[in-house]
């Protein structure tokens, strides 16, 4: 069975990733995952440290977005399968963005997140193929995409 490519993206203050790959290698899925850098202050200020700084933060910002979007639009791109995953701490602007690119390329979007958030998302969750509200959902929906199993 081949390796199935799975991105993992948005919010970054909990554990979610770690309970769906350590759940996901548990099950023995064959499945390879990738995240976008999930070190808040690495991702702000990665373009400014590697190309200079900028005393206007627009600049600064748009630098950090760029130089993150060399990751984030290539693992997509590979991705079979991409999580998004939504916190109600938040907005995750960089998230919703992910989701619709995800969409737009034709990629299997998979959108996890609290029902109370069920209104604010129902564009995004309108373009996923599943809306999950636990990480142990999506845990059993990779199983049942990769080998059929309920």
């Amino acid at each position: 069975m081949s390796e199935w490519r799975v991105y993992l993206s948005g919010e970054i203050h909990t554990d979610w990733r770690e309970q769906i790959i350590t759940a996901t290698k548990e099950a023995g899925l064959p499945v390879s995952f990738s995240a976008p850098v999930t070190d808040h202050d690495s991702s702000d200020d990665c373009g400014a440290a590697i190309l200079g700084g900028e005393d206007n933060k627009f600049w600064y910002d748009h630098k950090g977005a760029k130089v993150n979007a060399v990751r984030t639009r290539t693992l997509i791109e590979k991705a079979d399968i991409v999580v998004v995953r939504f916190g109600d701490k938040y907005k995750q602007w960089n998230a919703a963005f992910d989701a619709g690119y995800a969409s737009a390329l034709g990629k299997s979007l998979i959108v996890l997140h609290d029902p109370s958030l069920t209104h604010p998302l129902k564009e995004v969750d309108a373009a996923a193929l599943a809306v999950a509200e636990t990480p142990d959902q999506i845990v059993r929906i990779l199983k049942y995409a990769i080998r059929g199993e309920l």
